[in-house]
């Protein structure tokens, strides 16, 4: 009952980490869905026995002060087909092969067979990488990975496990110490939106294309890496394909108008971190290290850990890299440090998401502000 109560008078906090559930000996903590599909602590009190582990256990609530000294870098992979298929850099990629060479097992982020929702996974085999690369634009579900994570790490594998920064917290306060097979990779996030408004909307582009979606890209390279597209192929050789700034999910996501009550005011926004490295797109890489910038996607790294520092030490080669200033890094990626504004219209979303047809809510609140793509455009290139 303990977790209710804290949870009762400040919900807003939770992110959804799941360490809570994983932590319980009687499993009486189911993670269940709110109005938006964001999961939620929910316990069971005829199991409860009020050992206060879930109290204990959630990083929001434990929050510890993170002494490091972060470096900062500006990487691409020199394999340019595996930076194409990723979001920034292809840096993801390079450390996750070098954790399963060594027959480790690599944590990330996963669409469900259906694309309606994302899932950690697991993966020990290189060919199975593709599913975990590239940016998902929605909140995963962790479920039981992070007491698969101690699984392998107590059998001596080596452990990569990437996710948000609440994750990584999550999964660091689930194991309670520190293990030298671990090595964690969070990300510099946005915000995380709403996996019901994912769902709908797939359903949305399958209606209208007739056909069921087999593959979706959030960030296609193909109009390049600062002007990316979104990219749903379906089961009738069609596809859709839109850039961001006229896609609008992305709209909606980028806007702020569905992200989890606990991003407006997140617990984790800072460039000292607890995960070993962090990932990020090197925004404004054209201003300071302009030689990097090709329009292909460059990856800020953040190496926050002496095992962050063994992990680039690993791909040194495969890479090219530019150490760079942290701070001057962040003011062009301000997500790293602050939490993004609240969006005045999300009560009013909910509410009409709730009630009204999906695609008149969409064109409600979504639609594209070509007056404001415009002035962004221009600005974008008198930058560059």
């Amino acid at each position: 009952m303990v977790l209710e109560k804290v949870f009762l008078k400040e919900k807003n906090k939770c992110n959804g980490c799941s360490a809570c559930a994983n932590i319980c000996p009687k499993n009486c903590i189911t993670m269940v869905p709110d109005e938006l599909g964001f999961l939620y602590p929910q316990v069971d009190d005829k199991l409860c026995v009020n050992c206060s582990l879930c109290e204990k256990v959630c990083p929001v609530f434990n929050k510890g002060e993170v002494q490091s000294t972060p470096k900062a870098y500006a990487i691409k992979n020199k394999n340019n087909d595996i930076r194409l298929q990723s979001s920034s850099g292809g840096v993801f990629t390079a450390i996750a092969n070098e954790i399963l060479r060594s027959n480790g097992v690599v944590f990330g982020v996963a669409f469900s067979d259906d694309f309606k929702s994302v899932e950690h996974l697991a993966i020990e085999s290189a060919e199975d990488l593709s599913k975990l690369r590239g940016s998902k634009y929605v909140q995963s579900r962790v479920e039981a990975s992070f007491s698969k994570v101690k699984t392998f790490l107590d059998n001596n594998r080596k452990v990569l496990f990437t996710g948000t920064p609440c994750q990584i917290e999550g999964l660091l306060s689930y194991l309670k110490k520190d293990y030298p097979n671990l090595y964690t990779q969070d990300i510099v996030c946005h915000g995380v939106p709403s996996p019901f408004v994912w769902k709908k909307y797939v359903e949305l582009r399958e209606e209208k294309a007739g056909a069921r979606v087999t593959d979706v890209t959030f960030r296609n390279k193909s109009t390049g890496w600062a002007t990316y597209s979104v990219q749903m192929k379906f089961d009738n050789n069609t596809e859709y394909f839109v850039p961001s700034s006229q896609d609008p999910y992305m709209k909606g996501f980028l806007d702020n108008t569905y992200l989890r009550s606990s991003c407006y005011d997140c617990a984790f926004k800072t460039t000292h971190r607890k995960a070993d490295i962090t990932l990020a797109d090197f925004w404004g890489v054209w201003n300071i290290h302009p030689e990097m910038n090709d329009n292909k996607g460059t990856s800020l790294v953040i190496v926050n850990s002496e095992k962050g520092e063994e992990l680039l030490n690993c791909i040194a080669n495969q890479v090219e890299i530019i150490e760079t200033d942290v701070n001057e890094a962040v003011k062009f990626n301000s997500a790293a440090i602050k939490s993004v504004p609240h969006n005045p219209k999300r009560a009013e979303f909910i509410k009409d998401f709730n009630c009204l047809e999906f695609e008149k809510v969409l064109k409600k609140y979504c639609s594209p502000d070509w007056k404001k793509q415009l002035k962004s455009k221009i600005k974008s290139l008198i930058k560059r």
